[in-house]
């Protein structure tokens, strides 16, 4: 893996000198007549984003000028690696070496590149790692990012449900972790009636993935992912433009088993579980229908309005597993509603909660690390979209109005009285290439709820 990273060598590596924005005067005054001469003659602009490559005397790269707008910001080199000429570079500037941290994690997520099917076009650029400091962090998270992304960008043909299951087995048998498998038929036997129902129709079996990590006398925390593998919307069959990035479905699951090797390489004393629903909601004579009823694992029976919202089906049955054992803390995954993308964009994903205390923690979290979500309401007046005539609830609402509010209180019917909990509805998908963020499959939220579960059991 190429991570943009150049570890323990700092000779004859190119200077990077990042200057923030609003100092730029006072760093100009101090450099040598030859410098401000050629930033001067080349036009340069003191605009965060704008870069200058400095020549020697014999036409060889001295070094590069990077115009910054905060010390701190994740972000700020991360379209260095794919740009700058290919290289070796190294940080020079007298800031904290948290910032510097920062600023070479941004650069390391910067230089990611999906290349399991076609070759890349050029190396990236390559960024010291400073010997003075434990780059063993920097590298958990862009090792965890990295997974994420590429189990995101890999096509259904090669990551249905059997795939996603070795992938969790391996991350498992990585750290030491124990995971069982429920799958196809005993789904119905052990009681797993919504996971079969959604994934029944295809070749690919769906499954239950449960892992399970650490001292059991350690807090319990448990991980739910979303890990529809590809999505048709079933028998309520989705446009040709609406599936063409399906794929994605299980990005859910990706951050889950992201923030899961995060937890696991990191050795945080909890006791972890994540649970993953892998499935394939394909199409077939045997296809879950509109206007079925399917009594859920906690026994509640569910009328389908609608086949394409069978996230929530799938995440009903995992929370009211991992429900039964009352963790500490239960934070789902999913990519659930084109609702929350309309409310909020592509870019930030939605966080439902049902206790105040774990949704400050996690919003507090989401703007130190610079890994956005904004908290939408549990309301519950809205709960009466999803009465049903015939069953206890319906999976949808005919309504076109608040849909990830129902899709959450959905949810929230599968979570026990007083078992604190956090849903995030994400798109998992860079639309555009953004700093530091390719375009393509993305781990959101997963760098703020590590910061967060970091910050309540690290020092345990």
């Amino acid at each position: 893996m190429n991570d943009g990273l150049l570890p323990d060598r700092l000779s004859g590596c190119i200077p990077l000198i990042p200057v923030v924005e609003s100092e730029f005067d006072a760093w100009l005054g101090q450099q040598a007549d030859a410098l401000r001469s050629w930033l001067t003659a080349t036009g340069f602009k003191a605009k965060a984003g704008q870069f200058s490559l400095i020549p020697s005397q014999d036409g060889r790269l001295r070094s590069v000028v990077i115009m910054i707008g905060k010390a701190d910001d994740l972000w700020a080199l991360g379209s260095l690696p794919a740009i700058l000429p290919e290289g070796d570079y190294v940080l020079d500037a007298a800031f904290e070496p948290q910032q510097l941290k920062r600023l070479t994690l941004g650069w390391a997520l910067g230089a990611y590149q999906f290349i399991r099917y076609k070759a890349p076009k050029r190396a990236m650029a390559r960024l010291a790692l400073d010997p003075a400091y434990d780059a063993d962090p920097i590298r958990r998270l862009v090792d965890a990012v990295t997974l994420v992304r590429d189990l995101i960008n890999t096509p259904a043909e090669d990551l249905m449900p059997e795939h996603l299951a070795e992938t969790m087995q391996a991350l498992g048998q990585k750290f030491g972790a124990s995971m069982e498998q429920i799958v196809a038929k005993d789904l119905l036997r052990q009681n797993f009636p919504l996971i079969h129902a959604v994934g029944r129709a295809s070749v690919h079996p769906p499954r239950l993935l449960d892992l399970r990590w650490g001292d059991p006398a350690h807090p319990k925390v448990t991980l739910v992912g979303k890990g529809v593998c590809f999505d048709s919307g079933g028998l309520d069959l989705k446009s040709s433009s609406a599936m063409r990035l399906m794929k994605k479905d299980m990005g859910g699951a990706a951050t889950a088993l992201g923030l899961a090797q995060l937890v696991m390489s990191t050795q945080l004393p909890v006791r972890l579980r994540v649970l993953v629903a892998a499935v394939d909601n394909a199409i077939a004579g045997n296809a879950f229908r509109p206007g079925d009823v399917i009594c859920s694992r906690q026994g509640l029976t569910i009328e389908i309005q609608n086949t394409d919202a069978e996230g929530r089906l799938i995440l009903c049955d995992m929370l009211a597993e991992a429900g039964n054992e009352h963790p500490e803390v239960m934070i789902d995954f999913a990519t659930l509603t084109g609702a929350a993308r309309v409310a909020l964009g592509t870019e930030v994903p939605a966080l439902f909660c049902n206790d105040e205390a774990l949704a400050s923690g996690l919003l507090a979290a989401a703007e130190r690390e610079q890994d956005p979500c904004w908290r939408l309401p549990l309301h519950v007046a809205y709960r009466e979209m999803l009465d049903s005539k015939i069953a206890d609830l319906a999976n949808s609402s005919d309504s076109s109005y608040a849909g990830a509010i129902t899709a959450a209180l959905f949810l929230k019917a599968f979570v026990p009285d007083g078992v604190p909990w956090a849903h995030f509805d994400l798109m998992a998908w860079n639309l555009k290439i953004r700093p530091g963020r390719p375009e393509g499959g993305e781990a959101m939220a997963m760098r703020a709820v590590f910061d967060w579960l970091e910050r309540c059991y690290g020092d345990q």
